[in-house]
């Protein structure tokens, strides 16, 4: 990555740097979820996880703890690689660096995080990436890429392929804020839309308005890492602006069976069922969600209900939540959950 991002030739460069930042940061996550014991071959598919399926993995093991930010980074840099490696794209210079700098953040910590080391023990720093002009955080690019992609679709331009190049990119680095970062044409004509019709950047690009950027030392020792600010993502209602609407995937999001998700905490089925209704996480929508199929049902459970209920394993008294909740046989009626912060007694 290093060699491709400060190399005199443009041709194909863009797409050199995001395709090894990529890779490089597959290879880092898988060798770290082996040194934790964790399979990184699918049996059943006779290969390799992918780097999704790892990112949800290292997010899960205490060993790793891939932070939300850190996801956002990685998934932010998966999707821009997607994007100029598949589609017409374009990544300005200064977005390109600061999330090649990040990178190279992201890498040393995790390094140093799960193996003790330091990237500075294998890569001198006077080859890291470089840039002649001071950084600038997200939000200020961001605008800028804004202002041009309104620029681009005014009228007379005939600008048009270069404004959605551009818009894919803003879509990209959503990542950094929401689980979905893959790039759909409905997408891209939603914001294209948005934009045409005058809408402001916070409506079009609403998860943009959640990312801030850290900066730290100068120079060859340039940190940067990107944070989310204020509320998260949430599933839009009918009053929401259609040109702020962006489609997800939710089997990607809701991916746990109660089976798999008792056995990811360690519990049988029934004491891990009697703890979702002891947190009400069921009543949660973005813990738990039913997948309708004809006749079928299929309710599934997102990472933040692994999270809640590890969170809760921790201090929670399991046996009394067990006696209040598993359970009972007819005629009998329910009982009184003595366990603080029961859900269904605040009913």
């Amino acid at each position: 990555m290093t060699a491709a991002f400060n190399a005199i030739d443009e041709e194909g460069r863009t797409s050199s740097v995001l395709l090894s930042l990529q890779h490089s940061f597959e290879m880092l996550v898988k060798a770290a979820l082996v040194h934790n014991n964790v399979p990184v071959f699918d049996k059943s598919l006779g290969r390799s996880i992918g780097f999704e399926k790892c990112l949800q993995l290292a997010r899960q093991e205490q060993g790793i703890k891939i932070t939300d930010a850190e996801a956002g980074t990685l998934r932010a840099i998966d999707a821009l690689r997607d994007d100029e490696q598949h589609w017409f794209n374009s990544v300005s210079e200064p977005i390109l660096f600061i999330h090649a700098r990040a990178g190279v953040t992201l890498f040393d910590d995790l390094l140093n995080r799960v193996f003790g080391e330091r990237l500075a023990d294998s890569l001198p720093v006077r080859v890291l990436p470089i840039s002649t002009e001071p950084p600038m955080g997200l939000d200020i690019l961001i605008d800028q890429e804004f202002t041009q992609i309104r620029d681009l679709l005014q009228p007379g331009r005939r600008a048009r392929n270069e404004a959605r190049a551009r818009i894919r990119t803003l879509l990209a680095i959503e990542g950094h804020a929401s689980e979905e970062s893959l790039v759909s044409e409905k997408d891209v004509d939603r914001v294209e839309k948005g934009i045409v019709e005058g809408k402001s950047r916070g409506a079009v690009f609403p998860a943009l308005e959640q990312i801030s950027t850290e900066f730290s030392g100068e120079g060859p020792t340039l940190a940067v890492r990107f944070d989310k600010k204020g509320p998260p993502v949430r599933f839009a209602g009918d009053d929401t602006d259609a040109a702020a609407i962006r489609e997800i995937d939710l089997q990607k999001t809701f991916h746990w069976s109660a089976t798999d998700l008792a056995k990811k905490l360690g519990l049988s089925t029934p004491k891990s069922n009697a703890l979702r209704q002891h947190l009400g996480i069921d009543a949660d929508q973005k813990c738990y969600y039913v997948f309708e199929m004809g006749s079928q049902k299929h309710p599934r459970l997102s990472d933040n209900a692994l999270k809640r209920m590890r969170d809760a394993l921790k201090t929670i008294d399991m046996d009394g939540v067990w006696d209040a909740h598993k359970p009972v046989g007819r005629g009998k009626g329910p009982r009184q959950c003595l366990v603080e912060g029961c859900a269904q007694a605040q009913e």
